[in-house]
């Protein structure tokens, strides 16, 4: 249990990301399922990586807490939502 609550976390928060970040972009948004799967991947993997090696590049206090795992998965699932919005619409040319 004690290692599900960080990938919850993640998940979570990133799900939320997505949806924030689409409502802000609304031209990239991939409506409310999409913004929240897109998010959901994305914080899972932001929230691994600023855990590990990117949080070791950053230093030790970088992702150390609760704080930085929700930051780094927001920051994740956000980032995903546009990436995917973008190539969305530039298939859809």
């Amino acid at each position: 249990m004690e290692q599900l609550m960080p990938l919850l976390t993640s998940l979570i928060t990133g799900g939320i990301g997505g949806n924030i970040i689409g409502a802000l972009f609304k031209k990239l948004s991939l409506g409310m399922l999409g913004n929240t799967i897109a998010g959901v991947a994305g914080g899972g993997i932001g929230g691994q990586f600023l855990s590990g090696p990117l949080g070791s590049l950053l230093g030790s206090g970088a992702a150390n807490g609760m704080l930085g795992q929700v930051a780094g998965s927001a920051l994740g699932g956000g980032g995903l939502m546009v990436i995917v919005g973008l190539i969305k619409k530039l298939l859809a040319k």
